[in-house]
């Protein structure tokens, strides 16, 4: 089976189990988890940030960074399509008491533009505006890049408003191999940062929220609130280490077979597919309404070894990952444009929304 739902499909390679396995182990709790601190505080460094935290997933560590910068009653601005806004059920309201604030931005990332006249004034019939929260690379919006100057100008911006800033880095990494610029110049622009680890890293688990030692203080109490406060997770760090040591450059490795996905479906009559708006790990693409639905397509390809997840509608989406090769990508347009050339709305239906990791 070719599984493109999502990176987090990916499984640890033998020498990732390899280096779990040999991974030197203590209460993290306690903070005595010797390769869980390695791991905080090499990552730490990498973005020129004072300490780390390390977490379950990046649900939570997103929740912990929002725990972190907020108080209840206050609100998040966030885009649209925005992770903490869509897909992590309701979290900042359940677990911190933060509205969030949808805001409308081209390619799912906002500007200054989109952010200049947001914050709601000081007045007592209104919840305080306290944090932007950015997502890249961008998810459902179609797995765009922030350029540095644009991070740089919203971080000023958000500063001279009294605003913080939080980075949802699920692709942390898929963004700076992408967008050419290092850890530390974006990390530079957020005070709080999530980086998730089982995506195209290639990890069985686990994310880290990075920021100054206080605010990393109270996300560890706030990870204890939440259940995550972990014993000897230094097996799962151990993964993390070696991903940073070893899968980050291989990232291109990824893009490069979306952007030929992208250019294969693109040939293929009635799918809608744009290798310039490629730009990481993530394809998305749409299906002709009088071929059928993405679900109905969705099915097809699943009967012939191929796994896409469905977005709703006509649209598609493909993960690219170390489990993907170019053959992979390959065999994948064929199955599309079998399905396509054969019809597919015939095919059992399965599934009826859209994968959001």
């Amino acid at each position: 089976m070719i599984d493109l739902r999502s990176d987090t499909v990916t499984k640890p390679t033998s020498a990732m189990k390899q280096a779990m396995f040999d991974a030197e182990v203590g209460d993290d709790m306690l903070g005595e988890d010797p390769t869980v601190n390695r791991l905080e505080t090499s990552l730490a460094e990498m973005l020129g940030k004072e300490a780390a935290v390390f977490a379950c997933s990046g649900t939570q560590s997103n929740q912990m960074g929002v725990r972190v910068n907020c108080l209840p009653g206050d609100e998040l601005l966030i885009n649209d399509t925005g992770h903490i806004g869509i897909f992590e059920a309701g979290g900042p309201a359940v677990l911190s008491g933060v509205t969030v604030r949808q805001l409308r931005a081209a390619k799912g990332m906002l500007s200054v533009n989109d952010l200049a006249g947001q914050p709601r004034v000081a007045d007592q019939h209104y919840c305080r505006t306290r944090l932007v929260c950015l997502e890249n690379t961008t998810n459902i919006a179609g797995g765009f890049v922030y350029p540095l100057e644009q991070l740089q100008h919203v971080s000023g911006w958000a500063r001279d408003n009294d605003l913080r800033m939080h980075l949802d880095g699920a692709r942390f990494f898929n963004a700076i191999v992408a967008g050419g610029y290092s850890a530390a110049e974006m990390a530079a622009c957020f005070d709080t940062i999530s980086i998730c680890f089982s995506k195209g890293l290639g990890c069985p688990m686990g994310s880290v929220l990075v920021g100054t030692t206080e605010d990393m203080r109270l996300a560890r109490r706030v990870r204890k609130m939440l259940g995550g406060a972990l014993r000897q997770s230094g097996i799962v760090a151990a993964a993390a280490i070696y991903a940073l040591e070893n899968n980050v450059d291989r990232l291109q490795q990824d893009h490069d077979n979306a952007q030929l996905l992208a250019t294969k479906l693109a040939a293929i009559n009635g799918i809608n597919a744009d290798p310039g708006a490629t730009e990481s790990n993530l394809v998305f693409f749409e299906v002709d309404s009088e071929l059928g639905t993405a679900v109905q397509l969705a099915a097809a390809l699943k009967k012939r070894g191929v796994c896409i997840g469905p977005m709703g509608g006509q649209r598609m989406r493909a993960a690219t990952h170390l489990d993907v090769s170019e053959q992979d990508v390959l065999a994948t347009a064929d199955a599309v444009r079998d399905c396509v050339e054969k019809g597919f709305v015939d095919q059992e239906l399965v599934g009826t929304g859209p994968y959001s990791k």
